[in-house]
């Protein structure tokens, strides 16, 4: 294959991964920038709902796109009770305090690492994409449902930027990020909003997990690589920017598909670490973070 060619299938593969790095980023974004709570399980979130997926999709014989719809639907609102019911029970009676948190969330996450190691096994399995056919291209044909995932990822992210910027639920999140202390005065209920959060930013990752589990086999620690990546783009995006937080996820996925295709998965890896330490050494807040006052 010539260069061109293979430029192409080297930034598909990347946009691929941004787009669903993009999902994923985007929930722990959420929470860390309404609640200042670093969220270490994250990545769990994400390696749960696609066990959940194969899980449900296994459940449903015959067509497999009814099976990977039920998953789509069923997955995020499991994850997304599990995120509800720990933050209910552990994050706020710890009154979300920083350093106290990240412990939690520690805990947390070998917590739902090891109880899926029990129940589910250290299998590596596939769940059955809904459709696959090849799209031809002038050079070389195409997976279709990873045009899909691209297209499904863009989708969720404009519906997102739509309920925070466009609705009464947004700005009820975005006063609470602004000040909670005033927006309780004002009678928003602060903890209802820190647990809807939460478990939205879990609901974000797990439909992420749901759509690439398809291409990438669900096991136990397959959590690892999505949350570090994650930590990666909002920091470079900045903490809480959903603009930054797309923005980053692109380059970070564009760069990490195309230097993995023609170099290394490490030197990838290396190289956006790299740009994280110049991004809190030269500009701390990140690209589109607010600076601190």
């Amino acid at each position: 294959m010539a260069f061109g060619p293979y430029l192409l299938l080297a930034t598909l593969e990347g946009l691929v991964m941004a787009a669903v790095l993009a999902l994923t980023a985007l929930g722990l974004s959420l929470v860390f920038g309404v609640m200042r709570v670093v969220n270490v399980a994250h990545g769990e979130f994400f390696m749960l709902g696609a066990v959940l997926a194969w899980w449900v999709s296994s459940l449903v014989s015959g067509n497999p796109a009814i099976g990977f719809l039920l998953a789509l639907i069923v997955s995020p609102l499991i994850v997304g009770a599990v995120a509800l019911v720990s933050e209910r029970l552990v994050l706020r009676r710890l009154d979300y305090k920083p350093e106290a948190t990240i412990v939690a969330t520690i805990g947390l996450l070998y917590i739902i690492q090891q109880l899926v190691l029990t129940f589910y096994g250290p299998e590596a399995r596939p769940v059955v994409a809904p459709f696959d056919f090849r799209i031809r291209l002038p050079w070389f044909g195409y997976s279709s449902y990873k045009l899909a995932v691209i297209a499904a990822s863009i989708l969720l992210v404009l519906a997102t930027w739509f309920v925070l910027t466009r609705t009464k639920i947004g700005l009820v999140m975005r006063a609470t990020q602004y000040d909670g202390e005033i927006a309780q005065a004002f009678g928003v209920p602060v903890d209802r909003v820190y647990a809807g959060v939460f478990a939205l930013g879990a609901m974000l990752a797990a439909v992420a997990a749901v759509l690439i589990v398809p291409i990438q086999q669900a096991h136990y620690l397959m959590g690892l690589d999505p949350l570090l990546l994650s930590f990666i783009v909002v920091i470079i995006g900045g903490l809480g920017s959903l603009r930054g937080t797309v923005v980053a996820a692109v380059l970070i996925g564009l760069s990490d598909g195309i230097i993995s295709v023609f170099f290394s998965p490490t030197l990838a890896k290396i190289i956006a670490t790299s740009f994280v330490a110049l991004v809190l050494v030269f500009r701390p807040q990140g690209l589109f973070g607010a600076e601190t006052r």
